[in-house]
């Protein structure tokens, strides 16, 4: 059988599992698939989904460093930059900024201080 590598799924280190839902779920408009604890007062994984893109949120030391960056290749980012900004979280203002390959580019940090760079190729 050939060997056939299909997606990765990102880590990203979290620290409050709240905090998280609040940022990914009630914000971004992910949704939850899964959460897991290997006993009840042990740290939490969860993974969220929006759309074909998956990640993973672990509380757990070592499974993934704050501050972790990752690249989303989309469509739609003018519709997904209204919605966003219309939730006016916080003191988070998001900004579409066009770079030199030609591609749109909204970035949004997270709480724990991971960054998504939301990119649209032209088209």
């Amino acid at each position: 059988m050939p060997v056939l590598m299909t997606s990765a799924i990102p880590i990203f280190r979290i620290f409050s599992k709240e905090k998280a839902v609040e940022f990914y779920v009630d914000f971004l408009g992910f949704t939850i698939d899964w959460e897991h604890k290997f006993v009840p007062d042990a740290p939490v994984c969860i993974q969220i989904h929006y759309g074909d893109l998956i990640l993973h949120l672990d509380e757990h030391h070592g499974d993934s460093g704050p501050g972790s960056h990752i690249y989303v290749q989309m469509t739609g980012l003018d519709e997904y930059h209204q919605t966003l900004n219309a939730k006016k979280y916080g003191n988070l203002r998001l900004s579409i900024e066009p770079m030199p390959w030609g591609s749109n580019v909204m970035e949004v940090i997270d709480p724990f201080g991971n960054r998504i760079r939301f990119g649209e190729s032209p088209t």
